[in-house]
């Protein structure tokens, strides 16, 4: 027997985070890796709200995701290396809401194991290849293509291994449509591992290795290797092509430094401090974080430190040749994992120590007073810039997803008394760290509020045809007039939806298919898809007392315990038996059964009268409003439900 434990609350804490328009729309989505989950989040374009559109067990653990486009498409993919052993290409399906599986290619034993890949991803910018490396030595290319019918095939994979070699990161260079190129970050310990003096090890150097794919050959080569001064824990690709002058810049400790092929000379550019830093300052400085944003005009790299310092890069270019790295302070924000800048103007950051949030960019920072610094600006070796952290200016918080990530101490404890104990759980890191108190139970999440002007008696919500996924309207019963709002980005009042407002409703449902019903005091209305209405009034000064519907029948009670029947026919429209029912005494309470499937009416009426019974009255063709059964009570009943068990 073989288990798997599925955990009632998903993990909160976001290891990945990628972006792109993987649902086929002009709208981007947010894709999430929450260890064994992967999630859509989609930000809602006027208020900034992040929704959750699809969450789902991948069954594993994912250690990479990226995603990429071929060539003159309009949809992202998302390639997913994990701990299975396999590359996995998935594909959004917002028709059915569910990641689909185009490919699923196996190259190596499940687990996270150092020399199988799975924990670097890297494509090509243009979609035509991607690259899976491992910790240790093994490297995989797979080329991307599509077949005659346009479906997305994908390539025996093609083997860029190196014995003898840790990889620190991968990522595909943008080269516009020259052989795709990767650059990796490596470090030989080759001689290091045979040298037990261990000079060697002291005097290894990482390596930055382009390799290329040659589609002509079909094959990877290493075409390009050079030693780096300082010790370098992430590449940045640069755009390339007609967008940029390609290359990537590389985060050393202490410095940014670009690179790339050819007359380029190398650019180095030292980190900024903060003024009067609190932290040692002989420590060294490095970049952990980064999100490009690429626009047909200009591009620029946000890039975070490990303090949460976020730096707005720019390369200033001269003929494809960079000649000046600048530097500026754009914001502080919590320490994140993964950054993502939308084309809408919002960036999400995966926070790695707190809540998750996505903020506005408000302003870009080109015309503030914060100084701008340069690798053209002269400063001795080991020197650096120095700014002062302030508070958000160039980015406005719009929303936030709680995480409990890293919870560092736990007691369960009863201290409010509630019989059921409490977890207090301490959580975070830092100015951000928190104390919160934990209870069983699902939290019910509040996703609008609108004020009422009274107090209501009743609320219930409708459909208007019974194909639809949601609600339309919110129906809200007062003592004397009934509020209708509509339900889609926002909840607002709607006049236009055939319910009568002047009075309070007593019951109000979908009818058919695609019109609605109202039972008010003084009749009942019957809605049409088309907005055409038709009324039944009550007879003389009798009102309405009690009614129970459902998707094809309409009963009321009429003051005096009279009983009055109603059907909907197949045409659709609403017709009164032609018999009513007198009953004993006054009906304080009434229930329908649902109609079931591939029939035209629920058979029974459950009638409470105030004579402390409960009936029960057919409502079949043969025997309508014929009374077959009676339950005495020990005091008059208040409600009633039949429901099928």
């Amino acid at each position: 027997m073989h288990l798997y434990a599925l955990t009632l609350q998903k993990a909160s804490c976001i290891t990945q985070a990628i972006h792109g328009n993987f649902s086929g729309t002009k709208f981007q989505e947010i894709i999430v890796g929450r260890g064994k989950t992967l999630e859509i989040l989609r930000p809602d374009p006027n208020t900034g709200k992040l929704h959750s559109v699809l969450s789902v067990e991948v069954f594993g653990l994912i250690r990479s995701l990226m995603p990429f486009r071929l060539t003159g498409s309009t949809k992202d993919y998302i390639v997913v290396g994990s701990d299975s052993g396999r590359i996995v290409i998935l594909e959004y399906n917002p028709a059915k809401n569910v990641f689909e599986k185009v490919h699923q290619e196996t190259f190596g034993k499940s687990g996270c194991r150092r020399i199988v890949p799975g924990q670097y991803l890297a494509v090509d910018p243009k979609g035509r290849a991607a690259m899976i490396g491992a910790v240790e030595k093994q490297k995989l290319v797979y080329i991307m293509n599509r077949d005659s019918a346009a479906r997305l095939t994908i390539s025996s994979p093609l083997e860029a291994h190196k014995s003898h070699t840790v990889v620190y990161h991968i990522v595909g260079v943008d080269v516009g449509f020259d052989n795709p190129m990767f650059a990796c970050l490596e470090l030989d310990y080759e001689e290091a591992d045979s040298d037990p003096t261990g000079e060697a090890a002291l005097v290894a150097q990482q390596m930055l290795t382009f390799y290329e794919l040659d589609l002509g050959l079909n094959h990877v080569v290493r075409k390009y290797s050079e030693p780096l001064e300082d010790t370098a824990n992430m590449l940045i690709p640069v755009p390339g092509g007609s967008d940029g002058p390609s290359g990537v810049l590389v985060c050393c400790e202490n410095y940014l430094v670009y690179k790339n092929f050819g007359d380029q000379p190398d650019l180095r550019c030292p980190i900024p401090r903060r003024k009067n830093d609190l932290d040692d300052a002989e420590r060294s400085m490095l970049f952990v974080c980064s999100a490009t944003h690429k626009t047909k005009h200009m591009f620029f790299f946000l890039i975070q430190t490990e303090q949460g310092d976020i730096f707005k890069a720019t390369l200033e270019s001269d003929d494809d040749v960079v000649t000046e790295i600048r530097i500026k302070y754009f914001d502080t924000v919590p320490l994140a994992s993964s950054m993502c800048v939308l084309k809408t103007g919002f960036l999400f950051c995966a926070s790695e120590f707190s809540n998750h949030a996505l903020y506005q960019i408000a302003h870009l920072g080109d015309d503030d007073e914060e100084p701008e610094f340069s690798s053209a600006m002269q400063l001795e070796e080991g020197e650096t810039f120095f700014f002062a952290p302030r508070p958000l200016r160039n980015l406005v918080p719009v929303d936030e997803i709680e995480s409990l990530s890293p919870i560092m101490a736990c007691q369960i404890a009863d201290l409010a008394n509630e019989d059921t104990p409490q977890l207090y759980v301490a959580c975070g890191r830092g100015p951000s760290s928190s104390l919160r108190v934990l209870r069983h139970g699902l939290e019910v999440t509040e996703m609008a509020v609108s004020e009422l002007p009274g107090s209501p008696s009743a609320v219930w919500t409708v459909k208007t045809n019974a194909s639809d996924e949601y609600d339309a309207y919110i129906v809200v019963s007062f003592t004397n007039a009934t509020l209708v709002l509509s339900i889609g980005e926002t909840v607002e009042e709607v006049t236009d939806s055939g319910f009568l407002g002047t009075t309070p409703t007593l019951a109000c449902s979908r009818l058919g298919d695609d019109a609605l019903v109202q039972v008010y005091p003084e009749g009942i209305r019957h809605i049409r898809a088309d907005k055409r209405v038709n009324e039944w009034k009550t007879p003389g000064k009798r009102a309405i007392g009690r009614c129970a519907i459902n998707e094809r029948q309409v009963v009321i009670a009429l003051s005096g315990g009279e009983i009055v029947y109603f059907e909907m026919d197949q045409s659709g429209q609403l017709n009164e038996y032609t018999e009513r029912k007198e009953m004993s005494a006054e009906v304080v309470c009434m229930s329908l059964g649902s109609v079931p499937p591939g029939e035209q009416r629920s058979r029974f009426l459950a009638v409470g009268l105030a004579d402390q019974t409960v009936r029960i009255i057919s409502l079949d063709p043969s025997d309508t409003l014929q009374p077959l059964s009676m339950q005495a009570l020990p005091a008059p009943p208040e409600s009633l439900c039949i429901v099928e068990m």
